[in-house]
């Protein structure tokens, strides 16, 4: 029987002993307000997280690992891009607060509102546009929140499949934010799985998207909503996160469900103006901790396929929340929490495998962030950036391996009147919520202010901050924020 010719090479290669490398597939996994301490393997509390834990001891976990925002619009558009948010365009929230204050938009208002028209600048290249030049078949299964309009979708990006919601949070049963219908199948609204728990569907999806691309090269992503709070109208949901019962029957009953309240002054809802019934903060915690054991058996699944597949060992898999933790969340023992500058807010749990190139069992905590994540997807792929392309992130991959120190020496935040700056072990913080130079080296707890003790330093660190933010400005203007 005669060869194929387009065997023939192949024979050939053998024959010399020149080998193929397969393709590396990526996948990246971003949980939604997750504590720094909300992992099972770190023994500070009760969660369960059997998968993560494996996923630790089968790769490396980074313990200095920060996100370029501390909430999750500008983080998730920093991380897709490799860029800080103030360069990206994406540097504050797309999402409307009338809904704070108890109000539902009727679709003829809502169509008009901030939320719906705004998203990231469309001449931001994210990840799976870089590597569609390989054939990379790219999935994304989950929260989106990069703009609703068909030009800011997932398909407009790169993507080449998408299932998931469009906002900032949603009802995790409804699938809607505050009363309005959030779920997208590709380009269009769909309400074909309403009453399902959406992380559940995510997982579906996920997996779906695994079996149908597993003999080809893929980037999978998958940003799991949970453990963010139900984006619900009613306090009593809002007050929570959504969790399934069996997971929840995982951790010991709750002494009290529920407490009345007299008056809500925020996050109102009509028939509660007067009072109403909130979770009692006991029954949060563990609402949260079960939502983020379900998450964690979605991942489970995940990494099974890829050993049942044979695809573990050449599959660089990524996982860290988007933000600080909140709600139910354990950020011991940072301060502060999502929303802020302080460690609480910007330093998060962050696992990454890759037995083809990173040792099993490590514990890294060089100074590494979120802005590494393109770079080092596009390293593994064997793609390079394009011409022109500013990165503000470098392939972590040399670190993880033990081959190097991290190169990164300092970081910058800044979200509207906040400001924060890491240099070395050095952190300034400038906000609303506290100020403060901390030695993160002996105090990553952001206890003792070293402001009077060591002015040269704060000096220090507001001039390089006030560089930054004029190389921000300097750059190539995006949208929706920037005047040009």
């Amino acid at each position: 029987m005669k060869t194929p010719a387009p065997f023939i090479p192949f024979l050939v290669a053998c024959f010399l002993g020149v080998t193929f490398a397969a393709p590396t597939n990526v996948v990246l996994i971003v949980s939604d307000d997750q504590g720094y301490a909300d992992l099972g393997i770190i023994g500070a509390n009760n969660i369960q997280t059997p998968n993560l834990d494996r996923l630790a001891r089968e790769g490396v976990r980074l313990t200095s690992f920060y996100v370029a925002w501390p909430a999750c619009t500008p983080s998730r558009g920093a991380f897709l891009t490799g860029r800080y948010p103030q360069r990206n365009g994406t540097s504050d929230m797309f999402r409307n607060e009338a809904p704070d204050y108890g109000y539902k938009y009727p679709d003829h208002e809502y169509r008009y509102t901030f939320e719906r028209v705004a998203g990231m600048d469309t001449k931001e290249v994210l990840i799976p546009a870089l590597l569609q030049n390989q054939d990379y078949q790219s999935g994304i299964f989950g929260k989106w929140d990069l703009g609703i309009h068909r030009r800011f979708l997932p398909l407009a990006r790169g993507f080449d499949e998408f299932y998931g919601f469009v906002n900032t949070g949603i009802d995790y049963y409804t699938h809607e934010r505050y009363g309005v219908p959030s779920m997208y199948r590709n380009n269009a609204l769909t309400e074909e799985d309403k009453g399902i728990y959406c992380t559940t569907l995510f997982q579906r999806e996920a997996m779906r998207f695994l079996r149908k691309n597993h003999d080809k090269p893929f980037f999978l992503y998958v940003p799991f909503n949970a453990p963010h709070n139900s984006s619900s109208l009613d306090p009593k949901i809002r007050s929570t996160v959504q969790a399934p019962p069996e997971f929840q029957d995982l951790y010991p009953p709750v002494e009290k469900e529920v407490r009345k309240v007299d008056q809500f002054k925020k996050y109102v809802h009509p028939p509660f103006n007067e009072g109403g019934e909130m979770v009692t903060k006991e029954a949060r915690t563990r609402d949260y901790r079960a939502s983020v054991t379900c998450m964690d058996a979605g991942i489970g699944e995940i990494l099974d396929f890829l050993d049942d597949s044979d695809l573990a060992t050449n599959t660089l898999v990524i996982f860290f929340s988007d933000n600080g933790g909140s709600g139910g969340a354990d950020n011991s023992p940072l301060r502060g929490h999502k929303a802020q500058m302080f460690e609480g807010g910007l330093r998060v749990p962050c696992l990454v495998r890759w037995p083809a190139r990173i040792p099993a069992g490590e514990v890294n905590d060089e100074f590494l962030t979120s802005l590494e994540v393109l770079p080092t997807i596009l390293a593994a792929t064997g793609n390079v950036a394009p011409d022109g392309l500013q990165l503000d992130g470098f392939d972590l991959t040399p670190v993880l391996a033990g081959e190097k120190a991290s190169p990164r020496k300092e970081m910058f935040w800044q979200r509207r009147g906040d400001r924060a700056a890491r240099i070395g072990n050095w952190k300034w913080v400038e906000s609303a919520a506290g100020k403060g130079l901390f030695d993160l080296s002996r105090d990553m707890g952001e206890k003792n202010d070293q402001s009077a003790s060591r002015p040269e330093v704060l000096e220090r660190l507001k001039l390089r901050f006030a560089a930054w933010e004029n190389q921000m400005a300097q750059s190539e203007p995006r949208g929706p924020f920037r005047d040009f």
